[in-house]
């Protein structure tokens, strides 16, 4: 390996963290990815005084330019839009992973509130821990400039964030019951385990049947899921827990196929909103890596 892919292999991971929680999706994030590569060998690496630094600059641009137009799409885009869950080939250490609640989906949906500019902001000075003098720099703005996009980033993400937050362990016993509720379509576990003000929010992308507007309120969400257990009794249904972006999330096939991913917030007891991954595109890279068979994957 020559000295320049070296160098590239060595900030991969901060890159590709970068890049995904820039765009919510590892297919764009990876594509990202390739054209800093691209970059990386048409510049003169012997000449740059910090290469982490211009690669963390072009990733970030490139990032900004294709979320630019991702807005644009997204605004026509067929219901919610929830992010892609991130596929790991490897377990990461936390140094390599930043901070761990930063990769968690509703987090990563919670961005989506952001502007572009926003979101690259915050995300290099509150979560990859750049400076706002380093970060203006790479954003080619006033140090001023970046301390208001941040504080504004902050600002938004506090009014949106859910009301309560508990720990991983928390989640997972609740679907467990969740899971358990659905193999024995049972309406009165269902409903014991919503809050009142319950929220369901689905992103089929068009490609798969879905609600368009958000459920609210727990008679809604939990008649949804009693007409999705009765309908789907006679077929051959897996439901897995899963540890995705480090939280626990409920995987359902159908017929060996992925055709769902859930993950909850909670108020500690009872489950407080509820997001459905449909999209069979988003769906694709976890179905080609996980096993229907393989049982609770929540070490």
């Amino acid at each position: 390996m020559d000295a320049a892919t070296a160098t590239f292999q060595k900030y991969r991971p901060r890159l590709l963290g970068l890049a995904y929680r820039m765009l919510g999706t590892q297919a764009d994030a990876e594509d990202v990815l390739h054209d800093a590569w691209l970059r990386w060998h048409q510049q003169d690496t012997q000449a740059l005084d910090e290469a982490e630094a211009w690669l963390v600059t072009v990733t970030t641009r490139l990032a900004l330019d294709r979320l630019r137009r991702a807005k644009t799409e997204r605004q026509h885009y067929t219901g919610p839009w929830l992010p892609e869950p991130l596929v790991q080939e490897t377990e990461q250490p936390e140094a390599e992973l930043e901070r761990v609640e930063s990769l968690n989906l509703s987090f990563l949906a919670l961005l989506e509130r952001l502007s572009p500019d926003e979101r690259a902001a915050f995300l290099l000075v509150q979560v990859f821990d750049y400076s706002h003098a380093e970060t203006a720099q790479m954003l080619q703005i006033s140090e001023d400039a970046c301390r208001q996009r941040v504080h504004r980033a902050r600002q938004r993400l506090r009014e949106g964030r859910p009301r309560f937050t508990h720990a991983p362990e928390v989640q997972r016993r609740l679907l467990e019951k969740f899971r358990d509720a659905l193999e024995t379509a049972s309406v009165e576990s269902l409903q014991a385990l919503f809050a009142e003000d319950a929220v369901h929010l689905a992103d089929g992308g068009g490609k798969a049947r879905a609600t368009l507007r958000p459920l609210h309120g727990a008679e809604r969400v939990v008649r949804l899921y009693s007409i999705i257990a009765q309908r789907y009794r006679d077929y051959a249904i897996v439901h897995r827990l899963q540890w995705l972006n480090g939280a626990p999330a409920l995987l359902t096939w159908l017929e060996a196929k992925l055709v769902t991913v859930a993950w909850i917030e909670t108020d500690g007891e009872r489950i407080t909103s509820i997001h459905s991954l449909r999209n069979p595109e988003k769906l694709a890279r976890l179905e080609a890596v996980t096993n229907p068979q393989a049982g609770t994957s929540l070490s």
